[in-house]
């Protein structure tokens, strides 16, 4: 017995659709396969990234940075090396790797050129001036 998506599949393609259109709900990497949903919800995971963008530096974590970043960059690659391949795939990751590794260069310039040392002594200067 097959399953739901090839009846609903088939009764899709055969209305009268434009060429591209069917050409996109036909393709290896389409709407009716695993391989179009799971990186179109992925990008959740991106878009929680770019939203953490005006996020203070010192709530961020290196390693949770490092992870999307590294997933980003792989997975880039791996979507470049399959067959089909997958374009929605290699652009969320893109995407991934990207804010990822933005976020790690904000976390670095703040830890190590200045942002935390410069953060301390701001705290230390209002303490002591509410003595």
């Amino acid at each position: 017995m097959p399953g739901i998506v090839p009846v609903v599949k088939a009764r899709v393609m055969s209305m009268p659709l434009p060429a591209p259109v069917k050409s996109f709900l036909d393709h290896p990497a389409g709407p009716f396969t695993i391989h179009f949903w799971a990186p179109t919800f992925k990008w959740a995971i991106s878009i929680a990234n770019l939203m953490d963008i005006n996020r203070p530096v010192d709530k961020m974590s290196v390693a949770q940075q490092t992870a999307v970043a590294a997933t980003g960059v792989i997975w880039c690659r791996y979507s470049m090396v399959i067959i089909p391949v997958n374009w929605n795939l290699f652009s969320v990751n893109l995407a991934m790797g990207s804010s990822g590794s933005y976020q790690l260069y904000r976390i670095i310039k703040w830890k190590y050129f200045g942002g935390e040392a410069a953060d301390g002594a701001k705290a230390k200067e209002e303490a002591e001036g509410g003595k």
